[in-house]
């Protein structure tokens, strides 16, 4: 398999070395360039075309904000993991909201960076157990049902289309080419994150966000 292409950016030179010298621990991981400012990182995203971006929120000409929302509009397929050392609820909020695929505090221990890797790769989302709980709770209360559905994988997503269409576990097991156990697993994701606890809610939440049409 090739490598995972990562690209750190940071304002500060001491927090890119030392993010540096944890991902390039992981195998399979490589870390292809650094940026010290919004716009030269995204000047590194045209160049460089990293699978993955390692993104602090806070840096000049260009906050993070901003190059996560050039990032995920011009390049969808580059998977971006903010890392911040503000672990308030509404930051983690706004990064999913504007397409982050996860949202880790700088506080957060060393082996967690690589969960979160593996798991933004993997096509899911990442969000720190330090804040998780709190941030999905309060994301719920203020979130659309169609901004719900903007935090689901792509794989979740599929998972939750192959649901409304009627189809059976193991159905969507053979589709999808994974284990029935690992389908168990993606709809209790789902409806965890959702906050729906039965499959026929799931269904309705599926045409009112439009994800299957109802003739």
């Amino acid at each position: 398999m090739k490598p995972i292409r990562v690209l750190i950016a940071d304002d500060h030179a001491l927090v890119r070395a030392g993010i540096r010298a944890l991902v390039e621990k992981i195998e399979g991981v490589v870390v292809v360039g650094e940026a010290g400012r919004g716009n030269e990182a995204m000047d590194l995203v045209k160049e460089l075309k990293p699978n993955l971006m390692l993104l602090d929120i806070t840096m000049p000409d260009g906050g993070g904000f901003a190059v996560l929302d050039q990032v995920t509009k011009t390049f969808p397929e580059i998977r971006v993991i903010v890392l911040t050392v503000h672990e308030a609820g509404e930051y983690a909020i706004r990064a999913l909201r504007e397409g982050a695929a996860g949202f880790l505090p700088k506080s957060a221990a060393s082996t967690e960076l690589e969960q979160a890797i593996e798991t933004v790769i993997r096509g899911e989302v990442y969000i720190s157990p330090e804040t998780s709980r709190k941030t999905l709770l309060e994301y719920g209360k203020g979130a659309t049902k169609r901004d719900l559905l903007a935090t689901l994988s792509p794989r979740q997503r599929e998972v939750l289309r192959l649901i409304a269409e009627g189809r059976t576990t193991k159905q969507i097991a053979q589709v999808l080419e994974i284990s029935v156990k690992t389908v168990e697993t993606h709809r209790a994701q789902l409806m965890e994150r959702l906050g729906i606890h039965d499959v026929a809610g799931l269904v309705r939440y599926a045409i009112i966000v439009g994800l299957i049409e109802v003739e």
